[in-house]
């Protein structure tokens, strides 16, 4: 029997291993911009078009390599990073496994041009699908320019499952990020479809944070470093109050590498134990030095994954390190201890009681009497004189029987004499009370509203009238013939307001509401592209946009059923729902849109409702085309029959 193992050729195996190290146009951008940060560059430049499915091209003014390093570079496993197994536990560079260069050359076109400083003509390479095409002499500037055509062009299905550019743009920009936030100290600039990006000249890491984000972040920020024997950590947090639903601006950098660590993640979450709303994410960008042998990076091609040493002392110094900057900048609330001296009680008056002064009042006084003539006073009751004659006080300090007018804290009071009035028959003087006829009718005008009188008491009518009620504040009873719904409040009113969107967005024109003051509202690059694409659906919903900016956009006016302050958080739920990319079709696109809106406006579970409230929900609800189910498919109300009622009292 013949043999039938063989060997795969290198072509073949290149591909298979691409499908590990290059799963979208990201990828490539990522390996890449890697090599050039080794090569020691201080400027590189990216290019790409169409979300680099056409091109993705990486230029740099690094160290540039010789014929034979240009050569050999495309060949498997081979690197410049690790000469043996030992260098694993002291890297310094981003990549050592040698397969990304391969792995790109066998699924696409690509064009190196390099060279060294010290040469006077560098080469140029044009590789399709592991193939060799050509290798010229040419004259070029320093350092190296990768340019990668037609992604996937052999491998059709692979092509196939890339998502729409939208999507994958959003993860270019992702790795773009990555790499730029790790080395503040390079300058980068990110050109897409002949569009500048990014401009980012070499600075400190927060002017790099502020350049990549927006404007706005540099407020947010609060500054964290510490400095121990295991680990030094250094970068921002944000402050509590301006966390978001989704984890769009979380780093870690561990020796200027980015990765993801759940462990780490929940270091930062136990540090801003209570000050987060539930569901909010805080951002930070921390950058922790460790010594390379006491972490394995060699977990998965992507190098994204990291594995500590002692992770349990990682985890309490970065907590400990970010608490203490939160409390540092009074940004956690603390007790404070120190009193004021001027607001405590006298000791001589520790144990003195507070006495209500007196205030003696005539009942008899009447301002509208005449001073001269009806209008005296007299001595008050303690014998001291109150007033004399005329206006002026007489008073004494001396003994407290001939006190004046004020004895103490209570007043001596005065006495009047009131002239007496005529009798009330001199009301009817003139009157000819024989014809009633006569007396002239005047208009009479009443303070009081007229009382209008009630069989019965407005609370028994409003009890007896009451059909809805409120159980935990989330679930509403209502009655019916066969038995009593139990409604879930807020699914209810997610399915209220999702059909009450989508029909704005596709039958009927939407109100507006016009502000006053128009809203700033600040984003990053990547969140821009995505409200640019959404403008046209958000102005059917009720939306008016005056104008948009690199980082930010202005809106005038807002639909009738929202209320300023919940702009900001209608966008970011829109904004997280789309992280995977805006749906192709517009019903898609509008249905995706009214749901994440209903999510975010809809009453949440713990709010309490009048009874007017419960009855418009439950009324609202059986209104609704398909009231069964909530926008999320989940059921909004369940019936209990009598019967089941019965049953459950049955002996």
């Amino acid at each position: 029997m013949s043999s039938i193992i063989q060997l795969l050729p290198d072509h073949v195996a290149n591909q298979i291993a691409a499908g590990e190290v290059v799963q979208r146009p990201a990828s490539v951008v990522k390996e890449l911009l890697e090599n050039a940060v080794d090569a020691k560059a201080t400027d590189i430049k990216l290019i790409i078009k169409d979300a680099g499915k056409s091109l993705v091209q990486v230029i740099d003014n690094g160290v540039g390599m010789t014929v034979t390093d240009a050569r050999l570079c495309f060949a498997r496993h081979a690197t410049s990073k690790i000469r043996q197994a030992e260098d694993l536990f002291s890297l310094g560079t981003k990549g050592f496994r040698g397969e990304a260069l391969a792995s790109i050359a066998a699924i696409a076109h690509m064009e190196m041009k390099t060279k060294q400083d010290q040469d006077e003509l560098g080469t140029h390479i044009v590789i399709e699908g592991s193939k060799f095409i050509s290798q010229e002499v040419a004259v070029l500037p320093k350092g190296t320019s990768f340019a990668v055509k037609n992604l996937f062009f052999n491998i059709p299905a692979r092509r196939n499952f890339l998502k729409s550019d939208t999507v994958e743009f959003r993860h270019v920009m992702d790795e773009f990020q990555r790499v730029a936030l790790a080395h503040p100290n390079i300058h980068f600039s990110f050109y897409h479809n002949g569009s500048e990006m990014y401009n980012l000249p070499a600075s400190g890491y927060r002017q790099r944070i502020v350049g990549i984000m927006s404007g706005k972040t540099n407020e947010k920020l609060v500054p964290v470093n510490e400095d121990t024997e295991i680990i030094n950590v250094q970068g921002f947090v944000c402050k509590p109050e301006f966390a978001k639903k989704n984890r769009g601006e979380q780093f870690f950098f561990v020796n200027d590498r980015f990765i993801k660590s759940s462990f780490l993640h929940h270091a930062v979450m136990s540090a801003y134990d209570g000050l987060l709303k539930d569901g909010s994410q805080p951002s930070y960008f921390l950058y922790l030095q460790v010594p390379p042998n006491t972490i394995d990076i060699n977990i998965h091609p992507t190098k994204t994954e990291i594995k500590f040493d002692d992770e349990q002392a990682l985890y309490a110094i970065l907590r400990a390190s970010i608490k203490h900057s939160l409390g540092q900048f009074n940004v956690a609330p603390v007790l404070d201890f120190d009193r004021d001296a001027n607001l405590d009680t006298p000791y001589h008056y520790k144990d003195v009681e507070a006495e209500v002064p007196t205030i003696q009042v005539d009942g008899t006084f009447n301002p509208f009497t005449d001073d001269k003539t009806n209008q005296h006073y007299s001595k008050a009751a303690s014998g001291s004189s109150g007033y004399s004659s005329g206006s002026s006080f007489s008073s004494s300090s001396g003994s407290s029987s001939s006190s004046s007018g004020y004895s103490g804290s209570s007043y001596s009071g005065y006495s009047k004499k009131v002239e007496p009035t005529a009798s009330w028959e001199s009301l009817y003087v003139g009157l000819d009370v024989e014809n009633p006829e006569s007396i002239e009718s005047s208009p009479f005008t009443f303070e009081n509203e007229e009382v209008t009188s009630s069989l019965f008491n407005d609370e028994e009518v409003e009890q007896a009238t009451q059909k809805t009620y409120q159980i935990h504040k989330k679930y509403i009873v209502s009655p019916i013939k066969s038995g009593m719904i139990i409604v879930d409040q807020q699914r209810a009113h997610q399915r209220i307001l999702y059909e009450q969107f989508l029909l704005n967005m596709t039958v009927n024109q939407a109100a507006s509401q016009q502000l006053l003051f128009p809203l700033d509202l600040f984003y990053s690059a990547s969140e821009m592209e995505l409200i640019e694409e959404l403008k046209p659906s958000l102005a059917t919903t009720g939306f008016v946009f005056d104008e948009s900016k690199t980082d930010h956009i202005v809106i005038s006016g807002i639909p009738v059923n929202i209320t300023e302050s919940e702009v900001p958080l209608v966008i970011e739920q829109l904004l997280s729902d789309l992280q995977d990319g805006i749906p192709a079709s517009s019903y898609s696109q509008n249905d995706t849109i009214a749901k994440s809106m209903a999510k975010s406006l809809a009453v949440k579970t713990g709010s309490y409702l009048t009874e007017k409230e419960q009855d418009n929900l439950v009324n609202g609800l059986f209104a609704c085309k398909d009231p069964n189910i909530s926008p999320f498919q989940k059921p909004t109300f369940i019936t209990m029959r009598v019967e089941d009622i019965d049953k459950k009292f049955a002996v």
